[in-house]
């Protein structure tokens, strides 16, 4: 069994845009003077909720792609479902700016991180069944 290299791209990328969202969340704390919670402040609820929203769906979906690419599903397939979760989290991102709501970009992330998880849960049972029948 190998490593999931293939994986770890996308993991790496989500880990860049995981960083700029905290980043984020940061910048926006210190302009609202707000150290836990979000108090009164839109922006800051806007901002920590991007950040938690990233870090409720990308963990898990990364974890399946992974499990689907250890039990040897094609990398093409793996590249195909790693772009969608990351370009999904980064239109999600950009959708809940820290202004105004581009609710198209908002409601097509959560679509692409959904095919994406649904698809890396599908790929994941289908190798794994794979493996357990010897194939």
């Amino acid at each position: 069994m190998t490593a999931p290299i293939h994986t770890s791209l996308y993991a790496l990328l989500s880990a860049v845009l995981f960083v700029y969202l905290s980043s984020r969340v940061i910048r926006t704390r210190r302009t609202a003077r707000v150290a836990v919670g979000t108090g009164d402040d839109a922006a800051l609820l806007r901002a920590t909720r991007v950040h938690g929203n990233f870090a409720e769906y990308a963990p898990f979906t990364l974890l399946l792609i992974a499990l689907a690419e250890l039990n040897g599903a094609w990398p093409m397939l793996i590249h195909a479902l790693g772009l969608l979760l990351v370009a999904g989290r980064a239109a999600h991102a950009y959708g809940l700016a820290p202004t105004k709501d581009k609710f198209d970009f908002r409601v097509r992330g959560m679509a692409m991180t959904f095919f994406a998880l649904i698809g890396a849960a599908v790929t994941a049972a289908i190798f794994a069944v794979l493996q357990l029948l010897g194939g």
